[in-house]
């Protein structure tokens, strides 16, 4: 029979962590998903996609979302047990990355919303004056049905890579607030009550160092309509989250932080969500392998059950194996996110530390979120590929989480611009070093040193296969850890 603890999310999480915090909480949770959750998700990716209502009876404009009611139900049941208002009180991120994993398990598309409404609280929380606080993050922290989301949108039609050229939404300054004009074309969870933006103010300079945040409300202080939705996206996966093309003109904003630090502010929020990214890549990994297992248990062929014979026999040991190593990559990068998320520029060693953590897991999950879907595919056959199995969904969701909040690519010269820039791969080492051989410790220094040397062409070109190395090396030191850790508690 397939291992327990893969079955679940909670009892994987508690193998993992060697002790389940918030467990009452986390198994309540869970069990909600079984007995309710699931059906109503299901039913939302074949049936519930959100439309777009362009025009009230009267003919003025109100661009509303129409959402499934099984959606709202959904969306309401996680905001309630606290994945966003947790954070704050309990001035830590953990609770709301672990509600995060049991969304991601069941509904990796539904996390997005939890996502970038934390997106939206956090510099909120960080960089908004008192006033701001009180009239915008008090509404995000609600615990019932009138709980408002937040949205964070940085990407134009010319591509989010380079933010640096491809933001053209300018911001001019109108007493106490600024006013935007722009468009944002990936505007994910779209008629959100609060959205962070990314603008350059007039004057401000070319590139990434012109750039500042704002949030922009979904009214303007007379009532109306502060932004419009061109549409909404008709895409392969996250089928219920609403995601369009918006139109700013003069809208109101509120500058975060100063300017002439915004892309400080953009990277902290991005990085928030690439976590989340990570996180929901080792959740729905554990899907996969879960449905995967229990089918192959199960399927009968040439006289014995699928999973005896020995070339499956080993590639499920693989993923497993797989699966926990991008756990501990995705756990830590949470830990440290934990320390340094409060944090405000100039930023400490331990945020390069985070950094380079954080686009190692990301790149490193994603990467095996959409193998390992692939995978649980060819486990079932033909009939992996039905839309009336869960299988292929798994694909499907899959395949976004490579593409959000950066690419692999995006990740993989992100993380070594860390590296070259801020030392971040000494950081690594020595953050390892307790728990490696020094004269392993002192090859990994030699190696990388000896790569950053290279032409700069020659660094890139060889970027992927060094930063897979990276990743794996890391991730298998900190499973290694972890396991000690968890033998300890458990003793």
């Amino acid at each position: 029979m397939p291992e327990a603890r893969f079955q679940t999310p909670c009892d994987f999480l508690q193998q993992q962590l060697g002790t389940l915090p918030a467990q009452d909480l986390l198994r309540d949770y869970q069990a909600w998903w079984k007995a309710t959750g699931r059906e109503l998700s299901e039913s939302v990716d074949r049936a519930g996609t959100p439309w777009l209502r362009i025009h009230d009876r009267t003919g003025q404009r109100c661009d509303e979302i129409l959402l499934g009611t099984g959606y709202r139900q959904l969306l309401t049941e996680g905001y309630r047990r606290g994945i966003i208002w947790r954070v704050f009180a309990e001035n830590s991120l953990l609770s709301g990355y672990l509600l995060g994993y049991v969304t991601a398990f069941n509904d990796p598309g539904l996390y997005c919303p939890y996502t970038v409404s934390l997106g939206t609280a956090v510099p909120l929380f960080k960089y908004g004056s008192p006033a701001l606080r009180k009239r915008y993050l008090e509404p995000l922290l609600r615990r019932d049905e009138q709980v408002w989301q937040g949205a964070t949108w940085m990407t134009e039609i010319k591509g989010g890579s380079d933010l640096g050229a491809n933001v053209e939404t300018c911001a001019v300054q109108s007493g106490s607030r600024w006013l935007l004009s722009g468009e944002k074309y990936f505007a994910s969870n779209v008629g959100a009550e609060l959205a962070v933006v990314a603008a350059r103010p007039e004057g401000a300079p070319s590139g990434v160092r012109g750039l500042a945040l704002f949030l922009l409300p979904r009214q303007r202080h007379d009532g109306s309509l502060n932004y419009l939705i061109r549409r909404l996206k008709d895409k392969i996966a996250t089928r219920s989250v609403p995601t369009g093309e918006c139109l700013l003109e003069q809208s109101e904003a509120y500058l975060l932080g100063r300017a002439d630090q915004g892309i400080y502010q953009i990277l902290e929020v991005l990085n928030i969500s690439r976590v989340a990214n990570a996180v929901a890549s080792v959740a729905l990994a554990q899907r996969a392998l879960s449905e995967a297992l229990q089918f192959a248990a199960r399927r009968q062929a040439f006289g014995t059950s699928i999973d005896r014979h020995p070339l499956l026999a080993r590639q499920i040991r693989e993923r497993k194996l797989g699966l926990e190593l991008s756990f501990a990559l995705a756990w830590e990068a949470v830990n440290l996110l934990d320390r340094v998320w409060q944090q405000k520029p100039p930023y400490s060693a331990d945020y390069h530390l985070f950094r380079l953590l954080a686009h190692l897991a990301k790149y490193w999950t994603a990467e095996f979120a959409v193998q390992t879907a692939k995978w649980a595919m060819e486990v079932h056959g033909g009939l992996g590929s039905l839309a009336e199995y869960p299988v292929e969904r798994w694909l499907r969701e899959a395949m976004i989480l490579m593409i959000w909040e950066g690419t692999s690519h995006r990740q993989i010269l992100d993380g070594i611009e860390v590296m070259q820039r801020k030392n971040a791969h000494n950081l690594l080492l020595d953050y390892l070093a307790p728990h490696v051989a020094e004269s392993e410790l002192c090859d990994w220094r030699q190696q990388i040193e000896k790569y950053l040397e290279l032409p700069k062409e020659k660094i890139e070109e060889d970027a992927e296969e060094f930063f897979a190395r990276l990743a794996r090396f890391t991730a298998v030191v900190l499973l290694q850890r972890g396991l000690q850790t968890c033998s300890t508690v458990r003793q």
